[in-house]
């Protein structure tokens, strides 16, 4: 199956306003550095949105996806908290869990990487789409965004080529942390696609494990998306992340290797069996061999990657350009042999033409760059087309949202903020607000009761 119109949109996630600086993320070193920091959530909302419109401008297919209502008060009246009205419940879990209250505070959807994982209909068995949301059970701020983030998902792929999943089980036997760790690899993206899964624990195999940070994934989980996706077993691929990797601050793969089309670019660390990863991918690849990138520590230690996120970058393939660009966090012009590194990739690498640096400061803060903001779907004309949100970026609705922004974001946040009744109310009237723009209809749990 083969459709020549076919491209892969770029779903960047809109930073909510409750984006703050709680450390929440165990094993994300960027995330337990900057906790307590007073954060600035309209700027971190702008920057995403200014990284997007400079990739649309450029050519490529970018939409957005909404953030979602926080404090969440769903999740804390399930914990047993009880009060009179919502804001009186915010008042007493601030004085007597106000780490539950961070929690539930998280503007963490913002990665929209983990999402969940989305297969094109060029790759499954029964030729249609398939979207299955990650239960993100490694994280509890992070396993409540489930509900919401499966009536977006539903609301924007709204028609009968697509086939919507359940979330896996929660639990470790199944966790997972969705597009993070799942590349899909093709000649163009209307053609039929070798998809690789990447895991960080298994309980089929005696591997090597991470002795200090949680491993989020697990093949169990890889082989369940698989199977519901449909994927064919010769074109599926699953590959182990190096343990030492993890233990470094790699918590999901997309921190130390990127793919586009026929280019995996990775660290030489990235994988327990790099040299089974590239023969398994060859055998699975259908058209031209793919090509590899591959940095090796010498250049660019594990330390200087996971500080840089130089691999938590975009490879994009931009109209009218002959090679692969890649989006990178401004972070790697500061790490020195991660600034060098690219300047001789750009020169001298015929695969890479051009490097883009981005401030996104405000998101590497909590440990999240260009990579972790977005999630690739590849989408047929008609797909595009039959699509009844307004969620495809074009100049009217980014001006529509840099409006919505600066009325409705404040411009810091401490974590102390997070107990103030005033926020509540502000992220739901700024969320009406977003549905009715972006024509999504009721998503949200203050919406639906």
């Amino acid at each position: 199956m083969s459709d020549a119109k076919s491209c892969e949109v770029n779903f960047d996630g809109i930073v909510g306003l409750s984006h703050n600086y709680s450390g929440l993320s165990y094993g994300n070193v960027a995330s337990s550095a900057h906790g307590g920091l007073i954060s600035s959530p309209r700027a971190a909302a702008l920057q995403g949105l200014e990284k997007m419109m400079e990739l649309h401008r450029l050519g490529l297919k970018q939409a957005v996806l909404p953030p979602q209502e926080r404090p969440h008060i769903p999740t804390l009246r399930s914990l047993g908290f009880s009060a009179d009205d919502d804001i009186g419940l915010i008042a007493k879990v601030a004085k007597t869990a106000p780490e539950i209250l961070a929690s539930v505070c998280s503007a963490s959807s913002m990665w929209v990487a983990n999402a969940a994982t989305v297969s094109p209909c060029f790759d499954t068995s029964d030729g249609k789409t398939h979207i299955t949301p990650a239960n993100l059970t490694s994280m509890f701020h992070r396993s409540i965004e489930i509900d919401t983030t499966s009536r977006v998902l539903r609301s924007i792929f709204s028609d009968q080529s697509y086939v919507h999943h359940k979330a896996l089980p929660s639990g470790p036997l199944f966790a997972d942390e969705g597009a993070a760790n799942h590349t899909r690899f093709c000649n163009n993206y209307g053609d039929e696609g070798a998809e690789l899964f990447v895991y960080g624990s298994s309980r089929k195999y005696n591997s090597r494990k991470p002795s200090k940070f949680p491993a989020r994934q697990t093949l169990d989980s890889c082989e369940a998306i698989a199977r519901s996706h449909c994927l064919l077993e010769n074109k599926t691929v699953y590959a182990q992340q190096n343990p030492a990797a993890i233990d470094a601050g790699v918590f999901h793969n997309d921190v130390i290797a990127v793919g586009n089309q026929s280019l995996l670019f990775f660290h030489e660390e990235a994988f327990l069996d790099k040299s089974k990863l590239k023969e398994d991918l060859n055998s699975a690849f259908v058209g031209k061999a793919l090509s590899y990138i591959e940095v090796p520590s010498s250049k660019v230690s594990l330390e200087n990657a996971v500080s840089s996120y130089l691999f938590n970058s975009q490879l994009v393939s931009i109209p009218g350009s002959q090679g692969t660009s890649i989006v990178v966090p401004a972070e790697c012009k500061e790490v020195e042999p991660v600034y060098n590194y690219l300047t001789e990739l750009e020169s001298a690498h015929e695969e890479i033409d051009r490097v883009i640096h981005f401030d996104l400061r405000q998101s590497m803060n909590n440990g999240g760059g260009p990579a972790c903001l977005r999630l690739r779907v590849v989408m047929s004309e008609e797909q595009i087309t039959n699509c009844k949100a307004r969620v495809f970026l074009s100049d009217a609705l980014y001006r529509d949202l840099k409006k919505w922004i600066e009325a409705n974001y404040r411009t810091r946040l401490s974590p102390e903020d997070l107990a103030d009744p005033a926020l509540l109310n502000e992220c739901r009237q700024a969320l009406d607000q977003l549905t009715t723009i972006l024509k999504l209809g009721p998503v949200y749990d203050f919406q639906l009761n």
